[in-house]
């Protein structure tokens, strides 16, 4: 009786052991974490969130085919597309939007080694603090980081899409106007310029959708150290 009592007794005592052994390994959090692995982690997860985008959107249709980035014209200019696609000009419209959309898709494949190098500008002590810092915000530094340096390579591009389509200066002229008298954003008298922006928005937009994935289901992308770093945050 005494043995049997002993034996359940030890059984009882490793199995406490068991669970508060299981539950440390699995209190892992942000603080347990080395610099160099959040660092590490950080930068995979940027690397990865950058090509996957680059490979959606810069191909045929990335964005003319993708609802939540295709680019439109702008809102100020609504009455006045409709009042085209009335007089039988809705043609010439669609054209523009299409050659919106197409410099888009040929201008992102050109910001791979951008993206890719400034991975590497990040430091080791900002880290942590961009891994705690909300769904986005690798995103969001890497937007801070890139954009102004991706737009001045974006907008030679989309010049080039756009400069064959006879209603893309005429947008330009009548819209430089518009801006001047207060009626529509002077970022979007420029279709060139308006274009690239939007460009910039639907690439860190799509980067930003990669990278909750990864914070949800970091297992799921197969890396030791995407596990170990965003597994330690939820």
């Amino acid at each position: 009786m005494k043995r049997r009592q002993f034996n359940t007794a030890v059984a009882s005592a490793f199995t406490l052991l068991s669970i508060a052994t299981m539950e440390r390994a699995h209190a892992l959090t942000l603080a347990d974490l080395s610099n160099a692995d959040a660092s590490k982690g950080l930068k995979t997860a940027l690397e990865k969130g950058a090509l996957s985008a680059i490979g959606l959107l810069g191909v045929t249709d990335g964005f003319m085919g993708n609802d939540k980035v295709r680019i439109p014209l702008p809102g100020s200019l609504n009455d006045a597309v409709k009042l085209l696609r009335t007089f039988g000009q809705g043609g010439r419209v669609d054209e523009l939007i299409m050659a919106m959309n197409r410099g888009a898709e040929a201008a992102v494949p050109l910001a791979k080694d951008l993206l890719v190098n400034a991975v590497q500008t990040m430091s080791v002590t900002d880290a942590k603090g961009i891994l705690s810092g909300g769904d986005t915000a690798v995103t969001s530094f890497f937007a801070a980081k890139t954009r102004p340096a991706l737009a001045v390579k974006f907008l030679p591009v989309v010049n080039h899409a756009t400069e064959k389509v006879g209603l893309a200066d005429k947008y330009n002229d009548v819209a430089g106007k518009a801006a001047e008298l207060g009626l529509m954003k002077k970022e979007d008298a420029n279709i060139q310029q308006y274009v690239t922006g939007k460009t910039l928005d639907g690439l860190f937009f799509m980067i930003s959708e990669e990278e909750k994935k990864i914070r949800a289901n970091p297992v799921g992308y197969g890396s030791a150290i995407l596990t170990k770093v965003f597994g330690a945050l939820q």
